[in-house]
């Protein structure tokens, strides 16, 4: 590995470890604005509980007002450095979606963990209805998401072919 790939991937390293700080100060938000009722069911906003594209793109999860805002902020602030260093690359573009989905999972699971109302005994399928698909201690949306934002890591960090081929 180069100083220059080197480099590259102790960034990477670095920004996610932010990320993982921005989704524990994001998780302590999002109790004290939702306390015991997850996925805003006691917030004053507008739900779609069901629909068949809820089950391809959400999870089977209801589509919320607060969701639908929250979810577009969060992606405007990873993606706003790109608009700022007024260049667009798409290895940027890549981690910048790393961190957004890796966020997001992180920030799902501290809700729990650090909410009152649950902590890691509850998280589980029996007390979390919402997350309605689990694969062995998790919902499968984390595997998905991790699963991902890992490979879009790996990807934008493989070795350059010399030659351009």
């Amino acid at each position: 590995m180069s100083g220059r790939e080197e480099t590259g991937l102790r960034r990477t390293v670095v920004y996610l470890l932010w990320v993982l700080v921005v989704a524990f100060f994001f998780a302590n938000v999002e109790v004290q604005i939702e306390g015991p009722a997850g996925w805003a069911a006691a917030l004053p906003t507008w739900r779609v509980e069901s629909h068949w594209l809820l089950d391809i793109f959400w999870g089977g999860r209801a589509m919320t007002g607060y969701h639908a805002w929250v979810f577009s902020f969060m992606a405007l602030v990873f993606f706003m450095p790109l608009a700022f260093n007024g260049r667009f690359g798409w290895r940027d573009a890549a981690l910048a979606l790393a961190g957004l989905m890796t966020f997001w999972i992180v920030e799902d699971w501290l809700w729990f963990v650090l909410n009152p109302a649950y902590g890691w005994q509850q998280f589980n399928p029996a007390h979390v209805p919402w997350h309605k698909h689990w694969l062995l201690f998790a919902p499968t949306d984390y595997w998905v998401g991790l699963g991902g934002a890992a490979l879009i890591v790996a990807l934008r960090h493989r070795p350059r072919r010399e030659g351009g081929t």
